[in-house]
């Protein structure tokens, strides 16, 4: 195994470990709103210290952005490590069991490790570029379907970009009008990893944080995926806009989005 992507999975699976004690004792999570209809929980604050202490015990030097304590330097900069601590936490404190830890490691920009850990099921989604993408063990494909009609797609509703909503529903009827059904989990790296695993055929979502999609884009990529922003480039990291599915199908779902998305 990858050695940082060992270090990946044990951190992980550490953090999973404070999450699942926590979902087991939710009257006495503390849960604050970080901005409107953006919520933080004293279990995301754990978990993600849980996560930083185990990659610092193997790579004190490397760099981090973490959701809720932010970017911190490190003297090695080449490597950056991005940590969503628990995405889906609206689920979470609802008592909803759907949500993710979510690691990816940039080395000189370029993300070369990738892990989704579901601790409710006990999934654990991992990539290393170039090698597969896998899930518990066993090698994860994407859907192979070209067009949308039959297909599944997974979404995420503009909660925190209302302005969009407008846009949102133009292109969701559009979609809705040829697929066989839509999906709105809650958990943007379980969406990601849903697709590259074909549990899910396509996924679009707006304004994504880095954190949120770093470990889900390799994983999609190995997966024989594609991730685009609404205009089908590379500037999903930026602009937070985000489509996933195979090559066909995200032709497809872009020429619906292009229709709106001025």
């Amino acid at each position: 195994m990858h050695p940082m992507l060992n270090i990946a999975i044990r951190a992980a699976r550490n953090a999973g470990k404070v999450i699942v004690k926590g979902y087991e004792n939710l009257e006495s999570v503390e849960v604050e709103e970080k901005s409107l209809n953006d919520y933080v929980s004293s279990v995301d604050k754990e978990a993600e210290l849980a996560i930083i202490g185990t990659l610092r015990k193997s790579y004190p030097d490397h760099s981090i952005i973490a959701e809720e304590s932010g970017i911190d330097n490190g003297a090695d900069t080449d490597h950056q490590w991005i940590i969503d601590p628990l995405d889906g936490t609206s689920n979470f404190i609802h008592g909803i069991p759907h949500f993710a830890v979510s690691i990816a490691l940039k080395i000189k920009g370029r993300t070369e490790v990738g892990v989704v850990f579901d601790p409710i099921r006990n999934e654990l989604f991992s990539a290393v570029r170039g090698q597969s993408a896998q899930i518990n063990g066993y090698r994860t494909r994407t859907s192979t379907v070209p067009k949308l009609a039959g297909t599944l797609l997974a979404t995420g509703f503009p909660f925190k970009q209302k302005y969009n909503l407008e846009t949102y529903l133009n292109i969701f009827q559009d979609f809705f009008k040829d697929v066989a059904d839509m999906r709105r989990g809650g958990s943007a790296a379980l969406d990601l990893a849903y697709v590259a695993a074909g549990r899910m055929d396509g996924f679009w979502e707006f304004g994504l944080k880095p954190w949120d999609i770093a470990a889900g884009e390799l994983l999609l990529k190995e997966s024989g995926a594609m991730m685009t922003d609404f205009n089908g480039g590379n500037d999903y990291f930026k602009s937070g806009d985000v489509v996933a599915a195979n090559p066909k199908l995200l032709k497809e779902m872009l020429t619906v989005i292009r229709k709106h998305n001025a």
